[in-house]
C-alpha cells in the first residue's frame, strides 16, 4: 500500500491509497502482481479458514454452477442448501434445527433480529421491540446490525438514522475493565446485574433479545468472557422471557476449537449468526441458525418468515460451503485448531510475554490477538493521533505478513490490537514464521514512532 491517489475505478476501503494486486493465493500464502509473497495470517477477516486453492472447493463450486448455477428460493430449493443445512443442523445441535442461509455476516445478524421480532408477534408478545447489545461489540455494517453494534467509531456517521429499540450494556472484558481487588465471579455478578437492571430500565416485557459475541473480534480482539457469563446473561433471559443471539460470525464454526463456541460456554442460543469459517471466503455466504423452540412457533402461527434476498441459499455458495464443511470434518481440523491455538499461543507468549508494548495476549484456538500499549506498566494505550494499529498494518506487509489491525479497542477510541487467525489447516512451521515476521514488524514499527 502507498498513500498516493489511484487511478483505480474500484471505491477502495481508503481514496487515499492504493492496493496491491493480488493475483493469486496457495495455502497460507498470497502472491502479488510484483511477484512478492505474503503469509496470509489472519485469514483476511478470519476468513479463509482452509486457506487458498482449495481443489476440492474449487471442483465443487464448478460443478455446481455447470449444473444449476441459481434459482429463486419462492420457487426452488435446491440439493446444495438441503445439504449443508443437514450438515450444520441435522442433528439439532444446542437445540438448533434450522438454518437460513444468506450472504454476509451482517445479513445473518439482521435475520436474526427479524427473527426475534417475529417470533413474538406469532405467540402474542408483540410489545417486545427492543434489543440489548453490549458496547464495544460489532454485529455488521447494515442499518440494523450497526444498531446493535457498539462500536462509537463504526456508528459514527450513520448514528442519528440508526434504530431506536437498542440499547447496551457493559462489555465482559476483565483485562480492561475488572478492577485488580474484584474477582472473576464478582465482575460476572456485576455484568449480570447490569443487564437485570437494563431489562428492568426498558420494561422486561419489551425486551425481545440480548445479542452478544461469544468471543468478541474485531473491536476488541479476540475478546473471551468470564467464566459463568454466559450462563448468567441466558438466565436473566430466560427470566424475562427474551431470547439470547449469539453473533459467531467471525469467531464461530471451528475458529475457537469446537464447532459452535457456545459448547465451551455452557448455553445454547435461540439464534446464531455465522458466517466467516462457514464458507472459507470461496464465495459470500452467511446463516442464521434458528432453535426448535423458535421454529414452532412460525410454524404454529403464519408459517412463514416475512423476510428475504435475492441470493439466499444461493446453490453454488452452498456447494462450495458444503465442501469446505466436509474438508473440516473428513481431516479432523476442529481438533487441529485447538492443537494449533495451543502452540501459536505458546510461540506469541515466548516472543511477545516481555515486550514493552504488549499489553495482552489473547484469544481460544486460532482466534488470538495482541493488545500494544505505550506503557505496559500503566496499560496506558498509545495515543489514538499514532495510529499505531494502521502503522503496524503496512509495515507487516512490507515484512511479508498480512494481518488483521484495529484500532478503539478500550473503548471505541483509544487502543490497538492485531488479530491473528491463521486456517485451521496451517502447519507449526507457518506458525513459527507468522511469529517471527509479526515480531520485526511489531519491533520496526515501534522503533518507527
Amino acid at each position: 500500500m502507498t498513500d498516493r491517489p489511484t487511478a483505480s475505478h474500484v471505491l477502495h476501503r481508503s481514496t487515499r491509497q492504493t492496493f496491491d494486486l493480488a493475483v493469486r493465493g496457495d495455502g497460507i500464502t498470497i502472491t502479488l502482481a510484483d511477484g512478492r509473497t505474503v503469509i496470509d495470517a489472519s485469514g483476511g477477516a478470519a476468513v479463509a479458514c482452509l486457506g487458498h486453492g482449495q481443489q476440492r472447493v474449487v471442483d465443487a463450486i464448478t460443478r455446481q454452477a455447470s449444473a444449476l448455477a441459481y434459482v429463486h428460493t419462492s420457487f426452488f430449493t435446491c440439493e446444495a442448501a438441503e445439504a449443508l443445512a443437514d450438515t450444520l443442523v441435522g442433528r439439532e445441535p444446542g437445540g438448533l434445527s434450522h438454518a437460513y442461509f444468506v450472504s454476509s455476516g451482517s445479513e445473518a445478524v439482521e435475520a436474526c433480529m427479524k427473527m426475534a421480532r417475529q417470533y413474538f408477534v406469532e405467540i402474542g408478545e408483540p410489545d417486545r421491540v427492543h434489543i440489548i447489545a453490549r458496547r464495544q461489540s460489532y454485529h455488521g455494517n447494515t442499518f440494523g446490525a450497526l444498531s446493535v453494534g457498539g462500536h462509537p467509531a463504526r456508528r459514527g456517521f450513520y448514528e442519528p438514522m440508526l434504530m431506536p429499540h437498542v440499547s447496551h450494556v457493559a462489555p465482559c472484558f476483565a483485562f480492561r475493565h475488572k478492577p485488580a481487588e474484584e474477582s472473576s465471579a464478582q465482575y460476572v455478578a456485576r455484568l449480570a446485574a447490569e443487564l437485570e437492571a437494563e431489562f428492568q430500565r426498558i420494561g422486561p416485557g419489551r425486551v425481545m433479545a440480548f445479542i452478544a459475541e461469544t468471543v468478541v473480534g474485531a473491536t476488541s480482539g479476540c475478546v473471551a468472557a468470564e467464566p459463568g457469563y454466559f450462563a448468567a446473561v441466558r438466565e436473566v433471559c430466560d427470566r424475562h422471557g427474551a431470547l439470547l443471539i449469539l453473533d459467531e460470525v467471525m469467531g464461530g464454526m471451528g475458529r475457537c476449537g469446537t464447532t459452535h463456541t457456545w459448547e465451551q460456554e455452557g448455553v445454547t442460543p435461540d439464534l446464531q449468526a455465522v458466517a466467516k469459517g462457514l464458507g472459507a471466503g470461496y464465495l459470500p455466504l452467511g446463516a442464521m441458525l434458528v432453535s426448535r423452540r423458535v421454529m414452532t412457533a412460525l410454524a404454529q402461527g403464519s408459517g412463514a418468515f416475512a423476510h428475504g434476498h435475492t441470493f439466499q441459499a444461493h446453490p453454488v455458495a452452498c456447494a462450495a460451503a458444503l465442501e469446505v464443511q466436509r474438508i473440516i470434518a473428513d481431516e479432523g481440523l476442529v481438533a487441529n485448531v485447538r492443537r494449533l491455538g495451543d502452540l501459536l499461543m505458546a510461540a506469541l507468549r515466548e516472543r511477545f510475554a516481555a515486550h514493552p508494548h504488549v499489553a495482552d495476549i489473547r484469544g481460544r484456538g486460532l482466534f488470538l490477538a495482541l493488545e500494544f500499549v505505550a506503557d505496559r506498566d500503566t496499560r496506558a494505550p498509545f495515543a489514538p493521533a499514532v495510529q499505531f494499529a494502521a502503522r503496524l498494518k503496512r509495515v507487516a506487509l512490507e515484512h511479508g505478513l498480512a494481518v488483521y489491525p484495529s484500532s478503539g479497542t478500550i473503548d471505541g477510541r483509544s487502543g490497538d490490537h492485531v488479530v491473528i487467525a491463521p486456517p485451521y489447516n496451517a502447519t507449526a512451521d507457518d506458525l513459527a514464521r507468522i511469529t517471527e515476521r509479526l515480531g520485526a514488524a511489531v519491533d520496526a514499527t515501534v522503533a518507527g514512532l
